[in-house]
Parts: structure tokens; sequence; C-alpha cells
């Protein structure tokens, strides 16, 4: 009888390590608290807001997004609005991304002690609201992790880390991951014409960029290596996630054509031109 009880108490323990690691569900609703960075993120389907969502549904949870994110803005701003854009929307979760402007702003930044205050205050208020919060550390100013604006950036992140800890707040340490990334890059890719491997400016994610981010976001929602491979393969085939650079070079007859065309079509050159070089990229890819 004890071993029977032994084993089921070890079943129950087990069971309760698997639903412990998973942290979201289906129909969580998830506000992406930040800044350009999260506006960005969530403006198409290659952006890390975007990512997160479908990989959860790569995983068979289903979960809304609430974007929250707005250019330009600092800790201080964050918190002035975190009633409008979070807490009325009643969202399970919240993640928070917020530090970057706070610094690269230089004069017109946050310092570290009223940042250390605003941070505080916004998880304590999600929290007694019942929101759950995810905190991201900022993510790198510049692809070198030397300079002196990532040096200023590191006690930040510092505190968002002893912050999460104290307040049992999930973590996603998106600057570590940027970095591991970023290093990984310089060995093992040539480098690209912009010179960033993750970001389009140093700043605002590319592709690869968005992708770490949004791996990073849905391991610490709990996501194991076999979820995660999953869902890497999932956004292989996601319509929209990469756009090229490439530049159509047009006669002026042309471009009168295509303006004629669009006007019919009720849509811009661009979109129509877009579309058009989607199609035939497709098509190149089958012969």
């Amino acid at each position: 009888m004890n071993k029977q009880l032994r084993l089921c108490g070890c079943a129950l323990m087990l069971a309760s390590v698997v639903v412990q690691g998973q942290l979201v569900k289906s129909g969580d609703k998830i506000a992406f608290l930040g800044d350009s960075i999260t506006a960005q993120g969530a403006s198409g389907p290659g952006g890390y807001v975007r990512l997160v969502i479908s990989g959860l549904e790569a995983n068979g949870i289903k979960a809304e997004a609430i974007p929250a994110g707005i250019s330009g803005h600092k800790s201080n701003q964050m918190l002035e609005r975190l009633e409008r854009d979070v807490l009325s929307k009643k969202p399970t979760w919240m993640t928070l991304s917020c530090g970057v402007n706070d610094v690269w702003h230089g004069e017109k930044g946050v310092p570290l002690d009223q940042y250390q205050q605003n941070i505080t205050k916004m998880v304590e208020r999600c929290q007694s609201a019942g929101v759950k919060v995810m905190i991201l550390t900022s993510t790198m100013i510049k692809e070198e992790p030397g300079n002196e604006l990532n040096q200023k950036l590191a006690p930040y992140n510092a505190f968002l880390r002893t912050l999460a800890s104290e307040k049992k707040c999930a973590l996603a340490d998106l600057n570590a991951d940027m970095q591991a990334a970023l290093a990984l890059a310089k060995k093992t890719q040539p480098r690209p014409a912009n010179g960033n491997y993750l970001t389009g400016d140093g700043v605002h994610m590319g592709p690869a960029g968005n992708q770490m981010m949004a791996l990073g976001v849905l391991k610490s929602f709990g996501l194991g290596a076999t979820q995660l491979a999953k869902t890497r393969e999932y956004w292989l085939d996601l319509p929209g996630t990469c756009e090229l650079a490439a530049k159509a070079k047009l006669s002026q007859r042309q471009y009168q054509q295509l303006s004629t065309l669009a006007a019919q079509k009720k849509c811009s050159i661009d979109s129509l031109v877009g579309e058009a070089m989607t199609q035939s990229v497709a098509a190149l890819l089958k012969k």
C-alpha cells in the first residue's frame, strides 16, 4: 500500500510539473507593453508579437494578443498608460519590454532610480489586478555589446532580473539571448550589407531578431525543446514573415501603366508589385 501511495504521489508530482511548465493556455489574452520594437513586433506576421501568437498556435494554444507598443516610449510613459492600454483590456498576461529608450534617449531618458520605481509600480499594479507578468530584459542598443550605451543599459537589465525573482514574474532574458545569437551569427554567417545580423538599424528587429525575441518569450512561457522545434518549422512556411529590399527598375511608360492598373484595382503600386513579386518567387522555386 505504501509503495502504491508513493507511486501515486510521484505521478501527481509529475503532472504538477507538466502543468506548471506551460504557463499559457488557449483563451488567454496577452498584452505586449513596450516601445517601437514592440509596436513593430505587432505590425506584421514576422514581428515578434505575432510570432509568439503563431508559435503558440502551432502547439495547439490559441491565445489573443493585445498590442500595446508605442514608438519612443519610456518607463514613465508606459506607467501613465498602463490602465488604458493594458489593465482595462483584462489580459491574462502582460509582457513588459522597457528600457531601450530610457537609456538611448540620453538626457531625455529616465535615470536608473526612477526607472526602477516605474517598473516596480507597473509590476505591482498588474499583479494587484490579477494580471500575470513576464519581464523581458531590454535588447541591445546597436549590435556592439561593449559600446557605451550597452554598458549603461547593463544595470537596468540587472535590476529587471532581480525584480523578476523578487516578484515571482516570468523572465525572458532577451538581452542575453541576443548577445548569444549575435556571437553565433558572427561565427557562422557572412556579414550582411548593412552590418547588422539581427536588426535593421542596430535596434529595431529584422527577421532573425524577431524570431530570437519570440523564441525567448515562448521558452519563458514554458514551451520545451520539442515544441520550440515545431514552432520554428511552422514559421518557415508562414507567409509574409520576410521582406525583400529588392527594387524594380522601370521605364516611365511601365510606371504609368502600373499606376493605371493600380487605380483600377484600387490599391497602391507597391502592393501591386509586391504581390506580383511574391507570385514570381513562388513560381521560380517550383522550377
